[in-house]
């Protein structure tokens, strides 16, 4: 199964946890938008279809990758 670049999972991972405290609940008591959204990306992203299991998944391929070297991924390339 194809996975999400480490950096972009790491990107889901942080917004949708800022988003799942910061964000009010609906009117009928489920998550916002913003944090549906992100969960749906999550489980697309990971292959699942329950977000707990998306971020399971998610931080466990995180734990096998790389850490990221500082400035690497935002290197300009020279002409």
């Amino acid at each position: 199964m194809l996975m999400p670049h480490p950096a972009v999972l790491r990107r889901l991972l942080k917004e949708y946890e800022a988003a799942a405290v910061n964000e009010p609940a609906d009117a009928t008591g489920e998550p916002g938008p913003r944090t549906r959204d992100l969960a749906y990306t999550l489980c697309v992203s990971t292959g699942t279809r329950d977000v707990r299991r998306a971020l399971e998944t998610a931080r466990r391929h995180l734990a096998a990758a790389p850490e990221p070297v500082a400035g690497a991924a935002h290197a300009a390339v020279a002409d």
